[in-house]
């Protein structure tokens, strides 16, 4: 990971256009996803806000969530990564029953309405393995390790001891549970000792896993069912979650050795991505936008880089995908040990600081860090003979850097999480001559920090304007923080 710098980086200059320049530039002309046309090329990506019911459906918070961006028309909105199987996942939006359409419906309804029509709104579709929270020692031995001859083994020579190599389970255990760091790192499996330390982790690799195993025969009938749903729902289309610490990437990354035909070679790798999308074409049809997120570069050692990146984006392309969405790390492998009882958070190593860069990543910064992959990625479809629109991310806050993007055929679309959360009006604002009113993200990801907390995700800019006793405004579940972001008018 580079040094980090003492300073922070400071925010690059803002030239706003006037209403004139904005209406004649390429980042507020039409453009096209496949059968869908949207009518500028500004873009908000997913983002979890923690807002839905434990069980899944949407609540009045993620209605004002999604409406709040959608009053900026946006040219495209993309709702959070929402799971396709019907399991506890906690308070992100579901989708793998029936019975979450009435929510997913007036959530439609709501962003429909308060765009006035004008942005076009995509439900992003994820599946992700087992996951649990990092085991005190004691817990870890009594219930979750399973003790073998080569584990005694290798105590009673970390020991120096024979008798542990017949001691029995119940003692051994008792042992274990004691000792010190150095002792578990001798005795245990190079697994064991990552489930000890970070919490237990499936991978695409556990084949030995008989739902693991499967996931090649299930995933695509899952993907294709969601989409469905979505379509009648009334989302204007799907991006399919192939990016970050989750199933699909798992499947497409160089680390996939898988020895099925879903792993090994790049043909391997990006087989069940290609199943994937024609399950869910034939279930929806081609008049239907279906488009993916996937990364660009994996950073973690040994997984996929920007070649590979490129190599499965001419695949997509040809295959029928609409539109391809770059995005880069965010993996589970090099993440930040956590505390015990804390589940690992796939943002908090390097791969995930290349994710959501911040202000001190390194002397560089974080604006426009990963456009480089999307050119990239961009220029091999292009010569491959496809005209997919390649969507691109990661620091962008400045209209003449957004211009200058689609201007130099960079990419086609221009995303802005972090911005748009700070100001959900900034695009609108810009369009309309307006931008010197803009809120500025100052790239300190306070957002993701609340992420991380599994907390209600908001802006720590909003809260200059918060008055816990204004009964007009929502606040969050703890009562210090401002719900929604300000309104237009509301200065900082």
């Amino acid at each position: 990971m580079a040094s980090t710098p003492r300073s922070p980086v400071p925010l690059p200059t803002a030239r706003w256009p006037s209403a004139e320049e904005a209406q004649a530039s390429r980042l507020f002309a039409p453009g096209r996803l496949g059968p869908l046309a949207t009518h500028e090329r500004t873009w908000v990506p997913a983002m979890v806000p923690w807002r839905a019911t434990a069980e899944g459906f949407v609540t009045p918070e993620n209605l004002d969530w999604y409406g709040r961006f959608a009053r900026g028309q946006p040219g495209v909105l993309v709702a959070e990564a929402t799971g396709i199987r019907d399991i506890a996942s906690g308070p992100l939006l579901r989708i793998g029953d029936d019975r979450f359409l009435d929510g997913m419906h007036r959530l439609v309804d709501r962003v429909r309405a308060d765009s006035e029509g004008r942005t076009r709104f995509l439900l992003q579709l994820i599946d992700f393995l087992q996951v649990r929270r990092r085991p005190d020692p004691a817990t870890y031995f009594a219930r979750y390790w399973r003790p073998t001859r080569e584990h005694g083994a290798r105590l009673a020579a970390a020991l120096a001891d024979d008798a542990w190599r017949t001691a029995s389970d119940a003692d051994t255990r008792t042992l274990l549970a004691g000792a010190a760091p150095d002792v578990w790192e001798a005795v245990l499996t190079p697994r064991e000792w990552r489930d000890l330390q970070h919490g237990y982790r499936e991978e695409v690799g556990d084949t030995d896993l008989p739902h693991v195993a499967e996931l090649p025969q299930v995933l695509p009938g899952l993907f294709a069912d969601a989409a469905e749903r979505a379509r009648r729902a009334g989302f204007d289309g799907v991006e399919l979650h192939f990016a970050h610490a989750y199933t699909m990437a798992s499947f497409l990354s160089r680390t996939n050795d898988r020895e099925d035909g879903y792993g090994g070679s790049r043909a391997g790798r990006v087989r069940l991505a290609l199943e994937v999308l024609h399950a869910v074409r034939t279930r929806v049809g081609a008049d239907y936008c279906v488009g993916t997120r996937f990364l660009g570069d994996d950073v973690i050692a040994g997984g996929s880089r920007v070649d590979d990146a490129a190599w499965y984006a001419v695949q997509f392309a040809s295959s029928g995908m609409d539109f391809l969405s770059v995005s880069k790390g965010g993996r589970f492998e090099d993440a930040k040990q956590p505390r015990i009882g804390h589940a690992v958070y796939p943002y908090t190593g390097p791969s995930g600081h290349e994710c959501m860069p911040t202000i001190r990543i390194d002397a560089a910064g974080p604006f426009g860090r990963n456009v480089p992959l999307a050119a990239r990625i961009r220029r091999d479809v292009r010569a491959a003979g496809f005209e997919t629109p390649v969507v691109t991310a990661g620091g962008l806050c400045t209209f003449d850097h957004a211009e200058g993007i689609l201007a130099r055929g960079e990419a086609d679309y221009i995303a802005s999480a972090r911005q748009s959360l700070a100001d959900p009006d900034w695009f609108l604002k810009m369009r309309q001559g307006d931008g010197a009113t803009v809120r500025r993200c100052t790239f300190t990801n306070y957002c993701e920090g609340l992420d991380q907390m599994h907390k209600q995700v908001t802006c720590k800019l909003w809260d200059k304007l918060f008055d816990a006793d204004d009964p007009t405004v929502a606040c969050s579940d703890d009562g210090r923080r401002r719900l929604i972001a300000p309104d237009r008018n509301a200065g900082l």
